[in-house]
């Protein structure tokens, strides 16, 4: 039974959120996703999936030490084959945004070499990021210091930087 499609579903301020994976025969769970309710583009759990708390209680655990403000960052094992091979350039551009910082999106295109109208390119394949919170696109910002362009609505990604302190 190799690559089995599990979801699990964790607590936290933000409702309940819905993580969805792999494990294969040697028992290792892969994140593939994590929804929260509402969320434009939410994975919905699909037919013949299994439910399996237990394959993701390291990373409920780690989001629970985040939600208390005891982590800064998520030590998970992900999917490395989901989406192209530009929107994993932009997405592992949004793991080295640090802690309780933001980003401009301009920023995010210079960074992966798409800068000017490729900034647009950089905004779709982050809201396209299936990883919300655990790859944090929400430290990412309008040059302007708005609050633009979260999956989840605006309100929870000023949560997410009041959290982390970065709206001072």
């Amino acid at each position: 039974m190799d690559d089995i499609t599990v979801y699990a579903y964790a607590d936290g301020p933000l409702g309940e959120m819905l993580l969805t994976g792999q494990v294969s025969t040697g028992g290792r769970a892969v994140l593939r996703s994590l929804s929260l309710p509402g969320q434009k583009g939410a994975v919905a759990v699909g037919d013949g999936w299994v439910r399996d708390q237990a394959a993701f209680a390291g990373v409920a655990g780690q989001l629970e030490e985040y939600f208390a403000g005891r982590r800064e960052r998520f030590d998970v094992p992900v999917a490395a084959d989901a989406g192209t091979a530009f929107q994993r350039r932009v997405w592992a551009a949004l793991e080295e945004i640090p802690y309780g910082t933001t980003v401009s999106y301009g920023e995010i295109g210079r960074r992966v070499g798409a800068g000017g109208p490729g900034v647009r390119a950089v905004g779709t394949a982050i809201g396209r990021n299936p990883l919300l919170v655990v790859r944090p696109c929400h430290r990412v910002i309008g040059a302007d210091g708005s609050l633009r362009g979260y999956a989840a609505g605006p309100e929870r990604k000023r949560s997410l930087l009041d959290l982390e302190g970065a709206l001072a």
